[in-house]
């Protein structure tokens, strides 16, 4: 029978060499390398990990929030390397969605299951 952390060990593997990884790596190191692109990506990750930590905390979000976060969002979007870099996230990350609604099926299936109308 095929071991479980095997298998997950593999797929890290093919996640590092894939060609999804492999372009988020060098949109990220050109993000990192640019000093003005870097500040201006942690700043926007600050900003998203604050806005976050609030609703989490089910915190009221203010309107000049919402507005200072759109902003931060919209300068970035301008900036090519870091349009390029969420655009490379976005691919990774579909795959990744991918692969996890393939290996949580078995659990889909066994719960799914049970919520079928009995005849």
């Amino acid at each position: 029978m095929p071991n479980m952390y095997d298998s997950a060990y593999d797929l890290e593997k093919a996640v590092r060499e894939s060609e999804e990884f492999q372009g988020l790596k060098s949109a990220f190191e050109a993000v990192m390398n640019d000093p003005s692109a870097k500040q201006m990506f942690e700043n926007f990750r600050d900003t998203q990990m604050e806005l976050q930590q609030k609703q989490m905390q089910g915190e009221e979000i203010t309107e000049e929030e919402v507005e200072k976060a759109r902003q931060v969002v919209e300068v970035v979007q301008q900036h090519a390397d870091i349009s390029k870099l969420m655009e490379q996230e976005q691919r990774l990350n579909m795959v990744i969605n991918d692969i996890s609604r393939i290996i949580t099926k078995p659990l889909e299936e066994l719960y799914g299951a049970q919520e079928e109308p009995t005849e």
